[in-house]
């Protein structure tokens, strides 16, 4: 028997109480169609109810490709499980999200997990093991210490306990079952073998499916187009028909946000090391242009959501990657693709020209082994005791992502931002830096918000090595506490930087150096 349906077919399955879990990375691969049914269906007739949606990722872009904003309805969402939560403004409304005004009302009980934690929580459930067991995360937001990875108040049962093995100490993610899954891929034959021939990366979609059918829970897959059974290399095919029991075909599906589809992103087509990309000349670039003296040929490097992603375009900008010149740098984000050209923004995710993919589970096991020894990061928060914060801030709630993993595995650290956000407005002039209007919000404080992860302990502990880079100064992170060792010219040491950290202790080193005029030209 076949097993395309229609979509109202395929989501008919979830019964109110079910466990759903979907793929998606931002806009890349996900299901939108089948999340946008299942909330079709909860208006029309009220059910399914109480829900709870596991998302090992952010899962749309809650704007033109809606994603986890499609369920975010109270009633029909009872509770959410995430590795990280997409939290756009909108530019015309300046609203953010549904599903952040229903986190931040307490309307739902809202979990942040690690990304590796909830990609690797899958293969511990597919394998009916009781659960996931890692350092990774102690003494952050997600350890019971903290709160557990709880975002709201409405949320209380301990989903991450705190144990003690072996007289050590970890966190452990006990497995609960899962009902239904959503995935995505580019094809499907009327069994429900599916490929990836069109998708950048492939996410956890493998692993879904596993753990959903170890469950005795139905799988649908949303594809783009269908093809006659083994008309395909068994190569091609990443998902088994035997994990699968529906298929939705939505023909106009986006390889990801403003992109339809580009085969740049595929790899396999030739590439002169020059792209139209381009960073607008401001704050971001001269961040990114510093940051990218830090990068070194030959050394696998990941870099991080916001700021730090702008890096591999100030390189590729300079001309760094002419005459093959790419070639002789490693480049990869969370998501598994390697070589090529990290995107930015709601591209970010997917490398332009990539050589290589692994998926998220296995991309997790490669950066919790040490496989990326050089990270660069952005922050929204670092306070005196040493602690880095972007997982939840004022208004904001995009947890961590894969941020802790990234950062507890790697060997140097880059944190790169603004100094000041919320209005910051400068100018360059003769190669020095004018702040016309400071930001409203110093990214200084005495105590973070949250803590995603305590760099100063691990610098001291564990001999990391950490920066951090700013449009105006630059400071190490150091066991005895944060020293400025870079300032830009144009800018007030006193005034300009030392009156905004909000008292944080910091040491001026003895041999302050000016940064390169050339970033503000």
């Amino acid at each position: 028997m076949s097993k395309i349906c229609s979509v109202e077919e395929a989501v008919s399955v979830v019964k109110s109480g079910d466990a759903v879990a979907s793929v998606g990375v931002i806009g890349w691969i996900t299901p939108d169609a089948l999340l946008k049914g299942l909330a079709d269906r909860f208006k029309a007739s009220a059910e399914p109810r109480d829900v709870t949606f596991y998302f090992p990722c952010g899962t749309g872009d809650a704007m033109a490709i809606r994603g986890m904003d499609h369920v975010a309805v109270e009633g029909l969402m009872k509770r959410i499980v995430s590795g990280s939560y997409v939290n756009p403004v909108d530019p015309v409304t300046g609203k953010r999200p549904e599903l952040m005004r229903l986190i931040r009302e307490n309307r739902i009980e809202a979990y942040s997990w690690p990304i590796g934690a909830s990609m690797h929580w899958l293969r511990e459930v597919a394998r009916r093991s009781p659960g996931y067991l890692t350092k990774i995360g102690l003494d952050t937001y997600a350890d019971p210490r903290q709160s557990g990875g709880k975002f709201t108040t409405l949320a209380k049962d301990d989903l991450i306990k705190r144990v003690e093995f072996e007289g050590q100490d970890y966190l452990f993610y006990p497995s609960w079952p899962l009902n239904v899954g959503f995935i995505r891929a580019s094809t499907a034959d009327e069994f429900g073998n599916l490929s990836f021939e069109d998708e950048p990366i492939h996410s956890a979609s493998l692993q879904i499916a596993l753990a959903v059918k170890a469950c005795g829970g139905t799988v649908i897959a949303q594809v783009r187009r269908i093809v006659e059974r083994g008309s395909r290399p068994a190569t091609m095919v990443k998902v088994p028909g035997v994990l699968v029991d529906k298929v939705v075909v939505d023909e106009q599906q986006m390889m990801t946000t403003q992109v339809p589809y580009d085969e740049s992103y595929l790899g396999g087509v030739p590439w002169d090391g020059q792209t139209n990309d381009r960073l607008p000349f401001g704050t971001d670039r001269i961040i990114a242009r510093r940051a990218a003296l830090e990068v070194r040929p030959g050394v696998t490097s990941i870099f991080g959501f916001g700021a730090s992603s702008d890096v591999p375009t100030v390189l590729l900008e300079d001309g760094h990657f002419r005459d093959g010149g790419y070639r002789d740098y490693q480049f990869t984000t969370e998501h598994g693709p390697f070589g090529g050209l990290v995107m930015s923004g709601w591209q970010f995710s997917a490398n332009k020209y990539p050589e290589a993919l692994l998926d998220g589970v296995n991309q997790f096991d490669f950066i919790d082994g040490g496989g990326c020894p050089f990270a660069a990061l952005a922050f929204a928060q670092f306070d005196n005791a040493g602690n880095v914060n972007v997982s939840r801030f004022g208004l904001a709630n995009p947890g961590a992502g894969g941020f802790i993993d990234i950062a507890y595995n790697a060997q140097e650290l880059l944190f790169t931002g603004t100094f000041t956000t919320g209005g910051l407005e400068v100018e360059f002039k003769d190669g020095k830096l004018v702040i016309l209007k400071e930001g409203k919000v110093t990214k200084f404080v005495q105590k973070a918000d949250q803590i995603t992860y305590p760099v100063r302990r691990n610098v001291a502990g564990r001999g990391q090595q950490a920066k951090i880079i700013t449009e105006r100064a630059v400071f190490e992170v150091r066991a005895d506490g944060l020293v400025l060792t870079e300032l830009a010219p144009g800018i007030d040491l006193q005034a300009q930087v030392l009156d905004l950290m909000n008292g944080l202790a910091v040491q001026v080193a003895p041999n302050l150096r000016e940064m390169d005029a050339a970033l503000f030209r």
